[in-house]
């Protein structure tokens, strides 16, 4: 039995260095031995060459460029060349401590663009390695300005790799542009971070098995704020608690206001096959108008209007009780309704024993019918959001040549 031997190149355009951005770049170094072993294919997936053997597979990541919010940093030659580790690592570094990109010029093998000359060359990169070699471009940017830049590199034969979720919850029409080749897009991350939730629907509605129903509590600040109002601690404090571990956002109104939820919603019920956007979900914002950062400060809010809110969710919380229920922030995708907000659910099913700051999401289908499919665990993070990105961007290994 003979035994042929091919290494797979990926080209990463990186697009944001913040947290996800830098802890991907982490990874790809840390991960580097893993990547290089060779796995064994079946004979099946041999090539031509060794008809009678198994083909062996390593795979390289091969960063071309990275871009901030300012400029894009790129190889001399995005052909050929990668930015080694030690550089890759540089880079986190001059990142986490806010410094310019153009900070590692002197280290020569790199060139600087910056503003609308970066988006340029972004644009030509993916036009050279698109349709040749290939290219991932990967975007952990929190931003909308990123969807031209990806639509336009769909259609110069890119591959995308989403942590970002605002350009697969932007209008209906940049949707579709998105994912007009499914084959050529990953965005595991954008919901669950590194659990398997995309794909679990996914395989589920390969198999020809209807999803009817999904629910899920899909934010770690708010997973973790109900269950701890549950055992009968304050809202407020439970609030500046959640802020003090890290859980929040800067303002804790970021997560209270269900946006975020709303979000990944969108992402699970257009998968569903559902052409809806962002205004036909009903969103249930745990804090009225009256305290909208358009009405108090992020400091008056925490101040004044979080415990103003306390009596309210006690109340809700007592009642659930009272019917043998909990209250828990959800998701929930069934019929024509996509709505988020708090609901009351039985005590003993997977949401209603979710302590912590995991994710839970229960999909009910013609298979899981009587008992849904539970995928739970760790849902947000930096270190846990890369580790999904990137498992991303190795399962496109095959589109690379």
């Amino acid at each position: 039995m003979t035994e042929g031997i091919t290494t797979v190149t990926v080209p990463v355009l990186l697009l944001g260095c913040g947290g996800v951005g830098r802890e991907l770049l982490h990874h790809i170094v840390a991960s580097r031995h893993l990547h290089s072993k060779r796995a064994r294919l079946s004979p099946s997936r041999a090539s031509n060459a060794v008809p009678d053997g198994l083909l062996t597979l390593g795979v390289v990541l091969r960063v071309v460029g990275v871009r901030d919010s300012r400029s894009l940093l790129q190889v001399e030659d995005v052909a050929t060349m990668g930015f080694d580790d030690a550089f890759l690592t540089e880079i986190c570094r001059i990142k986490s401590s806010s410094s310019s990109l153009s900070a590692l010029l002197d280290f020569g093998h790199c060139q600087l663009f910056k503003d609308s000359e970066a988006t340029t060359k972004i644009l030509d990169i993916a036009g050279l390695l698109g349709r040749t070699t290939g290219l991932s471009v990967v975007d952990c940017t929190a931003s909308t300005e990123t969807v031209g830049i990806l639509k336009e590199t769909v259609d110069l034969g890119c591959c995308i790799v989403l942590a970002n979720k605002k350009p697969l919850t932007c209008g209906i029409d940049d949707y579709d542009k998105l994912i007009s080749n499914i084959r050529r897009i990953r965005f595991e991350s954008t919901v669950g971070a590194g659990l398997p939730v995309i794909v679990s629907v996914t395989r589920v509605l390969a198999s020809g098995d209807p999803i009817y129903r999904i629910i899920g509590s899909l934010s770690g600040t708010l997973g973790y704020v109900m269950s701890e109002v549950e055992d009968g601690k304050s809202f407020s404090k439970v609030v500046l608690a959640a802020k003090s571990l890290g859980y929040t956002e800067p303002d804790p109104r970021d997560d209270l206001s269900g946006m975020d939820v709303a979000r990944k919603a969108l992402i699970l019920a257009r998968l569903l096959g559902w052409r809806i956007n962002m205004d036909d979900i009903q969103v249930d914002s745990l804090y009225s108008n009256e305290h909208g950062p358009n009405s108090m400060s992020t400091e008056d809010f925490l101040r004044i209007g979080l415990p103003s809110l306390d009596r309210d969710v006690q109340e809700r919380v007592s009642a659930a009780s009272s019917r043998g229920k909990v209250l828990r922030y959800v998701c929930v995708i069934e019929g024509s309704r996509c709505q988020v907000g708090l609901q009351e659910l039985p005590k003993d099913s997977p949401l209603g024993r979710l302590r912590g700051s995991d994710n839970v999401v229960e999909i009910y289908s013609r298979c899981y019918k009587d008992s849904p499919l539970v995928i739970q665990g760790a849902g947000a993070g930096n270190d846990t959001t890369a580790a999904g990105v990137l498992a991303d961007i190795i399962d496109l290994q095959d589109l690379f040549h």
